[in-house]
């Protein structure tokens, strides 16, 4: 029943995005000939809408969990049903009198409905609790966990994550049973894989950006497999990752005869450097924080973002739809790459991408070197920044902006340097028009929160246009803008420390030296 409901509802969008692209047309004059003479046509398109829709999975989807997987496909369906209607309408009277042009508005019209629709209701499905600008970041990353086990202590575990520790612990996913769960869900969190294969699933999460702290096992040791067994010592053994085994913590199993990591004549476990309550060293104080935030330009900043992104994912869907099937011929599906990656105070966000690169591991398991992943269609996206173009839907939702700090994996964006995450990350940055890619970790950061105290819409105006020069003409190293903003960051006292790009300093040398 709802599958047919969805599909009423998708058919009345398309039936109002055609009349609508008539009305655009003609100029928003409504004529009742014109009107009849479209009519033929809006019934074939409305007829082959009832056909590809479904053929595309469109009334499957869950709206509000809806992807960019999912766009994609509606953006397919939508210039299938177009051409079709056309080549119908050519056969049957050569298109009668229906404009030529009528079909091209009409498919972006269509695009906008189908996908529009759906990102409305996710948004209105959203979590209400999201973060806000001038928040003060979190002080380290939250921890993450992998569970192992389909059991009802996994439900359990589940329940109890959600009740007591809601942003404070990341279920990156669940080990199922079999390979046979691969790709199902338990309370809205992926099945990752079998048991045998947590040493590949744990390669797979950290190509994705997600680094584990823990696996927790729900399922009792005894019951796993022995390849399952000997990767969980391996992964105790061999990395920081705490395994901890759910039923004996409760008490519950403690007669399991299970070797462990720490045996005797075993080395001790490592565990990681991390603090989280290490003092930010970019400091900007709560009187600093109250005058950015008054700025007016922070009022109209996240208009700009979502009208612009809505007009862009309109008029550049066709790009990204042959960028799509061009991924598909060189690398296959998936058509996106996604990581997880720090936001707007620290809160997660997944970062969606066009697929550059061929698989990490090859079919017996060994890392393949990125040079080799890296084919020349992918080359060609990286260099012009198309393969950027998906993050568009996350300005969209409200995780980005066009002009922002980049957002870094979770390793490379330590608490030090949180101040960068005060407003949302962006497509495009000062730090990447004035630092590139090799520029020090401190040094973007630096640019970063320069950018953060005096953002304005003539700054963001200048590294659209700097942009558009690096992807022309490549990247460069402004020596000079570096040192600016680490002089302009000590006089405002938000940073503290030494300057390491002072006149005479050994860190400012050897950067020099590099930039150079």
């Amino acid at each position: 029943m709802r599958s047919v409901v969805s599909l009423v509802i998708d058919l009345a969008l398309v039936g109002c995005a055609t009349i609508a692209a008539l009305l655009l047309r003609d100029n928003f004059e409504f004529s009742e000939l014109r009107f009849a003479a479209l009519l033929p046509y809006l019934a074939a398109t409305l007829a082959i809408s009832a056909i590809v829709l479904p053929a595309f999975g469109a009334t499957r989807m869950i709206t509000r969990m809806s992807g960019m997987a999912d766009y994609l496909r509606l953006c397919a369906a939508a210039c299938i049903i177009v051409l079709t209607a056309m080549a119908l309408g050519f056969t049957l009277n050569r298109m009668g009198n229906v404009s030529r042009s009528l079909p091209f508005i009409q498919g972006m019209l269509i695009m906008l409905a189908l996908v529009g629709s759906r990102v409305l209701v996710r948004l209105r499905h959203s979590s209400p609790a999201r973060p806000v600008m001038w928040s003060a970041p979190k002080a380290g990353p939250e921890e993450t966990i992998m569970l192992v086990g389909l059991t009802q202590l996994t439900d359990l575990y589940l329940r109890a994550v959600a009740e007591y520790a809601p942003g404070r612990i990341h279920i990156a996913g669940i080990v199922g049973r079999t390979s046979k769960d691969t790709n199902r869900s338990v309370r809205q969190y992926p099945i990752l894989g079998a048991p045998d294969d947590i040493i590949e699933i744990r390669r797979n999460l950290e190509v994705h950006g997600i680094v584990l702290d823990r696996i927790v096992v729900t399922s009792r040791f005894d019951r796993l497999s022995p390849k399952a067994q000997q990767a969980l010592l391996e992964i105790e053994m061999s990395t920081s990752i705490k395994v901890e085994y759910l039923a004996e913590q409760l008490g519950l199993d403690v007669n399991v005869n299970r070797p462990t990591a720490n045996s005797p004549g075993e080395p001790p476990l490592t565990t990681s450097d991390k603090d989280p309550s290490s003092a930010a060293r970019f400091a900007i104080s709560s009187n600093q924080l109250e005058e950015l935030a008054r700025l007016p330009y922070w009022r109209i900043k996240r208009v700009i973002d979502a009208v612009l992104s809505i007009a862009l994912l309109v008029v550049l869907s066709p790009l990204m739809l042959l960028i799509a099937m061009l991924v598909v011929i060189d690398v296959g599906f998936p058509v996106t790459f996604w990581q997880r990656r720090p936001g707007l105070s620290g809160r997660p966000l997944r970062l969606y991408k066009f697929r550059t690169m061929a698989p990490a591991h090859d079919r017996n398991g060994n890392r393949v070197d990125d040079d080799d992943r890296l084919s020349l269609i992918g080359r060609f996206l990286r260099r012009t920044r198309l393969d950027e173009l998906p993050q568009l839907l996350n300005i969209v939702f409200g995780e980005m902006s066009f002009i922002g700090p980049r957002p870094l994996l979770p390793a490379d964006q330590p608490p030090e340097f949180s101040a960068r995450l005060l407003v949302r990350p962006g497509l495009t940055g000062w730090a990447q028009v004035k630092g590139g890619r090799d520029v020090h970790p401190e040094d973007k950061a630096a640019l970063d929160v320069w950018y953060v105290k005096n953002a304005s819409f003539a700054l963001d105006f200048r590294i659209v246009l700097e942009t558009i020069r690096i992807i022309a003409w490549g990247e460069t190293t402004d020596v000079a803008s570096i040192k600016k903003a680490w002089r302009d960051l000590t006089h405002a006292g938000i940073w503290t420390g030494p300057n390491p790009w002072a006149q005479g300093g050994a860190a400012g040398a050897t950067r020099g030296q590099k930039a150079a």
